[in-house]
């Protein structure tokens, strides 16, 4: 920008600007020399030699007279002010040390109608697609802060169940497109209100849908997926009705602890949203499943139809707490049968904290050894004793199945007040093996295969 303003370059400009710190330095000090000299003067008649001091130095000027610069990073939406429009290019000030352009393809993505909307000193919103190109110039677009920001604004919607006053500007053969804050959404033809889905005819999706182009319509965001570029909206779900009076009467009809049908109406990076008699509630991720999930899609889809457990009313709020987990098995508690409080078991550490160490005992169950039952003698750290990857015999001193947490213990391992539990276990597991080892084999009846004619009784004489 430097360069066609002024023809210097970066480095040129910055040369310049130190320069006239160094001449406006030198003259500051001349003068400061003069004031001091004449102040002495007037002070010493007898012609003392006054002290020279020198308050401005080239430090304190360049810290009065310094120029901040914010420089932007890239992926940065910031506001700037437009300082210039012409048919190649805008220049738009973002407080950086030059100014910044949209041009080329950007520029072109730009419809007709908001390029003539926009004028010299508005304000307004640009992504930064690159700080400082081969020309220096800081690249930026228009379009793209208008699409990032759109897509923050869509994924609030999803949670305020928020109902959209849009227009039908397309289709395909699945149903309609309707734009929303910028972005096209799309409305399955699953999710057309029976009103309009009443005036479809035709066989072909323009003999169908291609009527409804520019008409208004009143849509719910149900699936929001920045990455995919995916937007699905529903006609039916901003139903007539007033949402709010439909969930406050299903929330002071619903119990806790109670189990109902419901269906999938959206999803979420945080959980999925079931509609329970008219009303959403959430499953947040955490209750979808005992397992370890991304994302809900994993799991379910939108339409899906569930049984849900009620865990929570917030009736203040009018916020549904659901669960699809508390309905399932707990394998952890099936996995923990085999385990009983004083048992030795063996385990392999797998991470060290400052409070103590976790370890492995079978599949995903892991317990903890606090840091006071590693060693008799304190210490600072588990590290001091431990290493990960260290198999050890470890001594279960504590199970809470409803927190799902193991204590375990490497300093009682051998400690005498198990001495009588461990001698026990001991005897049950020899008796075990004495019986597994000398088990009678399994005996078969052949009495009808061999000849059991007792013998002949001897000759008394014989």
């Amino acid at each position: 920008m430097l360069e066609k303003a002024f023809g210097l370059s970066i480095t040129g400009f910055t040369c310049i600007i130190f320069q006239y710190f160094v001449f406006r330095s030198h003259d500051l000090m001349e003068q400061n020399d003069a004031l001091n000299g004449q102040g002495a003067a007037d002070a010493n008649p007898q012609g003392e030699q006054p002290q020279a001091t020198n308050n401005q130095t080239m430090e304190s000027l360049l810290e009065s007279e310094s120029i901040n610069v914010d420089l932007p990073q890239v992926g940065e939406i910031r506001q700037g002010t437009i300082a210039s429009i012409n048919p190649t290019q805008i220049l738009v000030s973002i407080g950086a040390k030059s100014e910044g352009v949209i041009s080329g393809r950007e520029l072109e993505q730009l419809p007709p109608e908001e390029r003539a909307e926009l004028k010299v000193g508005q304000q307004l919103n640009v992504y930064v697609i690159n700080p400082e190109d081969a020309s220096g110039n800081v690249v930026l677009s228009f379009k793209r802060a208008q699409e990032q920001m759109s897509w923050d604004n869509v994924e609030s919607m999803v949670s305020d169940e928020s109902v959209i006053e849009s227009t039908i500007v397309g289709f395909n053969k699945g149903g309609l497109i309707v734009l929303v804050g910028g972005l096209r959404g799309f409305v399955p033809a699953s999710q057309i209100s029976s009103a309009r889905r009443s005036q479809v005819s035709g066989e072909t999706p323009e003999e169908r849908w291609q009527k409804m182009i520019n008409e208004p319509i009143s849509v719910r965001i149900i699936e929001v997926d920045r990455e995919r570029r995916r937007l699905i909206l529903s006609e039916r779900a901003a139903s007539a009705e007033s949402r709010a009076s439909i969930k406050e009467r299903v929330i002071n009809e619903l119990q806790e602890g109670m189990v109902y049908p419901g269906r999938v109406t959206s999803l979420a990076d945080f959980g999925a949203f079931v509609n329970i008699n008219g009303a959403d509630g959430l499953v947040h991720l955490s209750e979808l499943s005992w397992d370890r999930l991304g994302h809900p899609r994993e799991i379910l889809s939108v339409g899906q139809e569930v049984k849900v457990k009620v865990i929570n009313i917030d009736r203040e709020k009018k916020r549904i707490g659901l669960s699809l987990r508390a309905l399932q098995e707990d394998p952890w508690k099936s996995h923990m049968e085999k385990f009983t409080v004083g048992q030795l078991v063996e385990g392999v550490v797998t991470r060290l904290t400052k409070f103590g160490a976790f370890a492995r005992l079978e599949g995903d169950i892991e317990g903890l050894i606090h840091i006071s039952e590693i060693s008799d003698h304190r210490i600072e750290h588990p590290k001091e004793i431990l290493n990960e990857g260290d198999v050890k015999t470890l001594r279960i001193i504590r199970i809470e199945p409803e927190q799902h947490r193991i204590g375990l213990s490497l300093r009682k391992v051998d400690s005498a007040a198990f001495a009588d539990k461990d001698f026990k276990m001991l005897a049950q597991e020899f008796r075990n093996e004495i019986s597994d080892e000398f088990t009678p084999p399994e005996v078969h009846d052949t009495s009808e295969e061999q000849d059991i004619t007792p013998p002949e009784e001897p000759n008394k004489e014989q």
